[in-house]
C-alpha cells in the first residue's frame, strides 16, 4: 500500500487492539481506500495481514468511491470479494456523485451505500434532493444493502431520512469529529451506561 494509506490502516488496527485489550466496547473503524491503493496487487492480502486476529464486532469497514470501480476494475472487485468474504464490510462513499450503472452496483460485493452530503444538505425542502435520496435508499434496500446519510446537521434532515427508511446517519447533529482521547472517553461512558442497563447513546461512526 502507499505510505499514507498503510499508516492509516495500521493505526486503525493498533487502536482497535488497544481498546479491546482495555475492555472498551467493540468498535469498527471505517478506512477509506483510494482507487490507486485498491488496484495494487495483493491489496486484500496486505489488509488482512494487517487486520490479524481482529474480527466480528472489532475490525474495519472499507470505504471506496464510485470512481474506484470505473473502467477495467476486475482486480478491484476480486479484492473486495476477498475482503468481504473475510468479514469486512464494504461501503461506497459519496454515492450519487459518480457514474455507476445500476447493473454494475447490483453485482458488486457492497454492503452499504453512503448518501453524499450534497443531497442530505438540501433535505427536506428541495424536492429533487428528496427524490434522489428516496431513490438511493430504495435501490440499496432492493439490493440488500444498507444506507448511511452523510452530513446530517439538523433534526428536520434526520426526521426526513428516518421516514424514508435510511438505516444510519452521520454528521454534526450527532457529534463533531472526536479526537482519539475524546472518543475513548465516550466509549468508557458508553460501557458504564450499558453496565447500568440504561439505553446507550447512538454510536458515532469512526473514520
Amino acid at each position: 500500500m502507499q505510505a499514507t494509506g498503510a499508516w492509516v490502516l495500521e493505526q486503525a488496527v493498533t487502536d482497535c487492539r488497544d481498546w479491546r485489550r482495555r475492555g472498551l466496547p467493540p468498535v469498527r473503524i471505517a478506512v477509506n481506500i483510494s482507487p490507486p491503493e485498491l488496484r495494487r496487487r495483493h491489496i486484500a492480502r496486505d489488509i488482512l495481514d494487517c487486520l490479524g486476529d481482529l474480527g466480528g464486532d472489532w475490525g474495519l469497514d472499507i470505504e471506496i468511491t464510485e470512481g474506484a470501480l470505473s473502467g477495467d476494475s476486475s482486480s478491484c472487485v476480486h479484492a473486495l470479494r476477498l475482503l468481504r468474504a473475510a468479514g469486512l464490510r464494504i461501503a461506497i462513499d459519496d454515492f450519487g456523485t459518480g457514474y455507476s450503472s445500476l447493473g454494475r452496483i447490483s453485482e458488486l460485493p457492497i454492503d452499504t451505500l453512503k448518501i453524499d452530503r450534497i443531497f442530505t444538505s438540501r433535505l427536506p425542502t428541495d424536492r429533487k434532493a428528496c427524490t434522489l435520496v428516496e431513490t438511493i435508499i430504495g435501490l440499496a434496500h432492493a439490493f440488500d444493502m444498507t444506507t448511511v446519510a452523510e452530513g446530517v446537521e439538523s433534526r428536520a434532515q434526520l426526521d426526513h431520512l428516518r421516514r424514508e427508511g435510511c438505516d444510519e446517519s452521520q454528521g454534526y447533529l450527532h457529534s463533531r469529529p472526536l479526537s482519539k482521547a475524546d472518543l475513548e472517553k465516550w466509549l468508557l461512558q458508553s460501557a458504564a451506561t450499558a453496565a447500568s442497563s440504561k439505553p446507550a447513546a447512538a454510536m458515532p461512526r469512526v473514520g
